[in-house]
């Protein structure tokens, strides 16, 4: 099926709509052999509050914007590589439901449908995607991804000192290693992540520690331990003080 649609002229004339409603700030999408498989809007779990966005699946991209004019015109463009992308499903909490993480090495982040049966969709798609890219390049899923970083309304104190009351003078920060919220004497420290980005980054004091000794433990592990109240996982780049 994505075959037959790859060169077609109405695939063709689907993707333009798409690279022009990010407008000329947008990257293009209109290259040989690239299928728009499937579009919508997610909710995903920003550092603040969860936001609606706009999500198009392509056969070997995953693009979302944000809204500005429904079906008409969206901005802040951001691409993922389908080849790089780790799906796992997120269980329901609350007012949050039908979620799951799409996990990159660059960043992850917590998305959520409206229904069940649209989630189930959207990660059957996603995987057969995936599964068929890795499948045509022999090249094996990706081993490392991004921590996903847990909003900032889920953490009152340090989640690394447990002391220090985040307030407006005392500020929220995320460590780039594991997502936590930290406050600024527990995450004093940077440390290269090359995946992330080619300029040492934000890390706590435990996570710099074990990085520099080689022995990092994995941060799935040290969220478990947390309990279910910080299963809602979010990233930041649609807020303004994303740098911390």
């Amino acid at each position: 099926m994505v075959d037959r649609l790859a060169n077609s002229e109405a695939n063709s004339k689907r993707i333009a709509v798409v690279e022009g409603c990010f407008g000329a700030a947008g990257q293009p999408l209109v290259i040989p052999g690239r299928v728009l498989i499937g579009e919508g809007v997610l909710t995903k779990l920003c550092r603040k509050k969860p936001k609606a966005r706009q999500f198009f699946l392509f056969n070997d991209i995953l693009v979302y914007g944000n809204i500005v004019i429904q079906k008409k015109k969206y901005n802040k463009q951001h691409i993922i590589p389908l080849e790089s992308v780790t799906i796992a499903t997120v269980p329901d909490e609350g007012d949050l439901r039908n979620g799951w993480i799409i996990k990159t090495p660059t960043k992850s982040f917590a998305v959520y449908a409206a229904t069940a049966t649209e989630k189930s969709e959207w990660m059957n798609h996603i995987g057969k995607c995936v599964g068929d890219l890795l499948q045509k390049s022999g090249k094996a899923p990706t081993g490392e991804h991004a921590a996903v970083w847990v909003p900032d309304s889920e953490a009152t104190v340090c989640m690394r000192c447990q002391k220090v009351k985040f307030t407006p003078v005392s500020r929220r920060h995320h460590c780039r290693k594991c997502g936590y919220v930290v406050c600024g004497p527990c995450s004093d420290k940077k440390y290269l992540l090359p995946s992330q980005s080619s300029k040492p980054v934000r890390v706590c004091e435990f996570c710099f520690v074990q990085l520099t000794a080689g022995g990092l433990e994995p941060r799935s592990d040290s969220i478990s331990r947390l309990g279910s109240k910080f299963n809602n996982l979010s990233d930041d780049d649609d807020d303004d003080d994303s740098s911390d």
